[in-house]
């Protein structure tokens, strides 16, 4: 995926030393429309407005603006630079629908474990194959989910003084399940309605990332171990820190908050 990207850019920046501006006009230049459009530039024979006939469904409202981005200069060298990276593409994708095919084989005994993680919001069927190839399904080698988020390099240290959490270091864990678990992080930070989506933005941005990653993978720890984690189950993790917010939450909103506290449970005081 990231040769292919490479790649992609590189043929952009070509397109850009011949005055073609075909990126600014399609949302994907390699779409159908796109390829079609590129392999008439290697040809060299249509004129602009013939390449821009090309285009199909809601491009097709931008012919008037596709004919103006195709009048580049493009040269013979540009074309031979140009088919050189179109054969080398279509490889990249020949070579990825293989590996596809063989992760699919591969991950059929894992149906079952692929079908909860794909539940978690941010969490998408590639995602969910890197997780169970860096991380496995066997939970029992770890002995506790504290643990696990270590060694996956989700867990910020506890710097806590006088109740205020100050910044600390993460370790740096496996880099591969831990840039998966962040990845789906910014996903399920677009996912609306959600309670991870709810988390992620009550804090700095690169902070709110590895949280909500590390909240990812305590959810993939006990769906793999088949422990029921409860409504509550997030927010029981670290009481005091609750508190917190909810109080600020609170006092936001124009409320004042007392907090007293009892054996059997916390109660409201002093609320107006």
């Amino acid at each position: 995926m990231e040769s292919r990207s490479a790649e992609r850019n590189r043929l952009l920046k070509l397109l850009e030393t011949a005055n073609i501006k075909l990126a600014s006009v399609a949302s994907d230049v390699f779409g159908v429309s796109g390829l079609l459009m590129l392999h008439a530039l290697v040809e060299g024979k249509a004129t602009p407005q013939e390449m821009a006939e090309l285009a199909k469904r809601r491009l097709r409202n931008k012919i008037p603006e596709l004919e103006l981005a195709l009048e580049g200069r493009v040269e013979e060298h540009h074309r031979f630079l140009l088919k050189l990276q179109l054969d080398r593409l279509e490889s990249v994708d020949k070579d990825l629908a293989v590996l596809e095919q063989r992760m699919q084989e591969k991950l059929e005994p894992y149906a079952a474990q692929l079908a909860l993680l794909d539940e978690i919001p941010g969490v998408d069927w590639t995602l969910a194959a890197v997780i169970i190839a860096e991380l496995g399904v066997d939970m029992s080698v770890f002995q506790s989910v504290s643990q696990l988020a270590s060694w996956a390099g989700v867990c910020p240290g506890n710097n806590e003084s006088a109740g205020k959490r100050k910044n600390s270091r993460i370790p740096k864990g496996n880099v591969y399940l831990k840039t998966a678990l962040v990845e789906a992080a910014h996903a399920a930070a677009t996912v609306k309605g959600t309670y991870l989506r709810d988390k992620f933005y009550r804090r700095g941005y690169k902070r709110a990332a590895v949280a909500i990653a590390h909240k990812i993978l305590v959810s993939i720890y006990h769906m793999l171990s088949h422990n029921d984690l409860g409504d509550l189950y997030l927010d029981k993790l670290n009481k005091n820190h609750l508190t917190r917010n909810l109080v600020r939450r609170l006092e936001r909103l124009g409320f004042s908050v007392t907090l007293t506290f009892n054996n059997k449970r916390p109660s409201r005081r002093g609320f107006s």
